[in-house]
């Protein structure tokens, strides 16, 4: 499959780095030569320099053999007018654009027809979302979600205290009280598929899999349950703080924002007349002291600068900070992040990242393909949701008489409104879900290819 993206910033590069690594034909645009060079040397890729939007650009490209387009340069209207142009040079081509301006949300998807999107991605928007959801169970790290919702599998810390420290998985069910699958573990940043005798320690990072409606026993089970957020403080006043501060006041959560610019705090006034507006630098101690920081519920730095959200986030858990969320442009160093109090991470590159691969992936194998895709335990594994239809092999067999390839863990079975913890007499058929979990190292876009043969 032939792929075109343009532009070569943070998110392009990281789509260019998991694409061609999956096999994909990719041509990289950007107008900058030297990032160009840089991808090039990097990957087995064609490169163009210029305007995107270019009709002779893209020509250059090979947009009209070219199966999907993905514009994601710093400009939406650039973004826009790309896909536009290269629909109108190949009406078979598919086309993804990053609009992140508030102003467009509404428009962009009443006009996708006329802008010929088949996808648009905003991954400030989509930040907001997962912090969102982070705020509404305090205590986990990180949530991915399956099943429409159904199922998940979330992250956890073992600390001193925990309940699970020095605990064998094969015990685990006398303090857990519930369903669950322990189906990763990150110890000294490297990602274990663990069995039942593997015994957990302090440090370690858990990715339990789990039905929606059994995470509130897991918190309680675990003596983790702590007061609902009522008061949070955002660092930084960017797009993903408007979109979180608009979410967390319809769930009647009082919001406060600090933000060094003047202006952007008159704008941030003007949209959001809920939420109190703080002129000046969030990384200064005696403003964070001022506006309280010991005293709220949640911290959640959204700076521009992933070393300022760091050493926030890391004062806010000295002050006994009850949630800290990072927002981080960058995590190619997650070992040495997995180590810093910081709370949890969000990347909305990566977000981004994930949403467009799985486009990616739904075009290449149009019948099968997965229905979610999420990267867990530092991006060393993948958690995959099948829908299990007639061309899927040994349904209604049991899993302890399949071979299924080594490193691939079958998580979770849906079975209508029937969520399955499996064990070796469990099967799937027609019509249910599966959620696999892999170590990525070989590529799994069907379902049938977690089999040995």
């Amino acid at each position: 499959m032939k792929i075109i993206i343009s532009g070569d910033g943070k998110l392009g590069a990281a789509l260019t780095r998991q694409l061609s690594a999956e096999g994909y034909d990719l041509t990289l645009i950007d107008a900058n030569l030297k990032v160009l060079e840089s991808s090039e040397e990097r990957y087995d890729i064609m490169v163009v320099q210029g305007n995107c939007a270019s009709m002779s650009v893209l020509e250059q490209a090979g947009v009209r053999e070219a199966d999907l387009l993905i514009a994601v340069t710093g400009a939406d209207e650039i973004n826009l007018l790309c896909c536009m142009t290269a629909h109108g040079m190949n009406p078979a081509l598919h086309t993804i654009a990053r609009v992140r301006n508030p102003e467009y949300t509404d428009q962009v998807y009443k006009m996708r027809d006329m802008f010929a999107l088949s996808m648009a991605v905003n991954p400030e928007m989509q930040a907001a979302i997962e912090m969102e959801r982070l705020l509404k169970y305090p205590g986990f790290l990180k949530r991915d979600t399956f099943a429409k919702g159904r199922v998940e599998i979330v992250e956890l810390r073992i600390n001193a205290d925990s309940k699970l420290c020095n605990v064998a998985l094969n015990d685990m069910n006398n303090i857990v009280k519930c369903q669950i699958l322990i189906c990763a573990v990150l110890r000294s940043g490297k990602a274990i598929a663990p069995d039942g005798n593997f015994v957990l320690r302090e440090g370690d990072r858990i990715f339990v899999t789990a039905a929606a409606r059994e995470l509130a026993t897991l918190l309680k089970n675990l003596e983790m349950i702590t007061h609902k957020v009522k008061h949070a403080i955002l660092c930084g006043g960017g797009r993903v703080s408007y979109y979180l501060a608009k979410q967390l006041h319809k769930s009647g959560i009082n919001v406060k924002i600090l933000e060094r610019d003047p202006a952007r705090c008159v704008q941030l006034a003007t949209v959001l007349p809920e939420a109190d507006i703080i002129q000046g630098d969030a990384s200064s101690q005696f403003l964070l002291e001022k506006e309280g920081i010991s005293d709220c519920d949640a911290l959640v730095t959204l700076t521009g600068l992933d070393e300022f959200n760091m050493i926030i986030s890391l004062y806010g858990t000295s002050c006994g900070v009850p949630q800290v969320i990072t927002k981080l442009g960058r995590i190619d160093n997650s070992n040495i992040l997995g180590e810093l109090s910081i709370g949890s991470i969000i990347s909305p590159k990566e977000l981004c990242s994930n949403s467009i691969v799985r486009y990616v992936r739904a075009m290449n194998n149009q019948t099968g393909a997965a229905v979610s895709v999420h990267t867990i335990a530092d991006g060393q594994a993948e958690a995959m949701e099948f829908r299990v239809d007639e061309a899927v092999r040994y349904r209604g067999v049991p899993l302890k008489q399949l071979h299924v390839k080594k490193n691939v863990l079958v998580a979770c079975i849906t079975k209508g409104a029937t969520q399955e913890i499996p064990n070796g007499d469990s099967y799937f058929d027609t019509g249910d879900t599966v959620i696999i979990v892999t170590n990525g190292e070989k590529g799994i876009f069907q379902l049938n290819d977690i089999f040995e043969w």
